[in-house]
């Protein structure tokens, strides 16, 4: 019978190596479960603080109340200015070519400009978070006669305070703006929004 072979010792505590450790020395202070569950707590009141700390462009667009000016150039280069534009109505329309409901609106907006060519209507679209390229082609295919100008960084858009598109504006022949359509036009909204900026009733 072969002799019998001691196991191997840890040399901190003398026991046997593989033994199993006791369940006791396994367990960690209160205090680490304590701050894992607070950690989630802590980094959503960090990200909250940030919030509140950085600085935010409030929107300038309110009706009653002038329009936001603006300088932006079209597609071809072109400068739009809407202060250019006192002493017309206009309509300002924030589109882009992936919007689904730009495609239903756009006909209604045409339609107006031919039907208030008298009135001196003037319609302008800012591209929201678009390509150009991409705008040009959308503009071509819906058969589109009004300027649509580029907005790089978004300064006229939050001016305007536009989450997304389509956002449609009405400012009368001062510069005041008399209404605002948040989603897409229906022929009610746009007469009506034609009626307060034209002066017909």
């Amino acid at each position: 019978m072969p002799p019998a072979i001691d196991a191997p010792m840890t040399a901190t505590t003398g026991d046997p190596i593989g033994a199993a450790v006791p369940r006791a020395a396994t367990r960690l202070p209160r205090a680490y479960y304590a701050a894992a569950a607070l950690a989630p707590f802590l980094v959503l009141a960090v990200w909250g603080a940030m919030l509140l700390a950085s600085p935010s462009t409030p929107a300038l667009a309110r009706v009653g109340q002038p329009a936001p000016d603006f300088a932006l150039a079209d597609l071809d280069g072109n400068p739009v200015r809407l202060s250019d534009l006192r002493g017309r109505p206009v309509i300002v329309n924030f589109w882009a070519s992936w919007c689904g409901p730009c495609v239903e609106e756009f006909p209604l907006l045409e339609s107006a400009a031919a039907a208030h060519r008298g009135d001196d209507l003037v319609i302008v679209g800012i591209v929201f978070r678009d390509r150009s390229e991409a705008a040009r082609e959308f503009l071509a295919r819906m058969g589109v006669t009004w300027p649509a100008a580029m907005d790089p960084g978004e300064q006229v858009a939050t001016e305007f305070g536009i989450i997304g598109p389509p956002d449609t504006f009405f400012i009368d022949r001062q510069g005041i703006l008399m209404g605002r359509q948040i989603g897409q036009l229906s022929a009610a909204d746009l007469e009506r929004g034609l009626r307060s900026i034209t002066g017909e009733e």
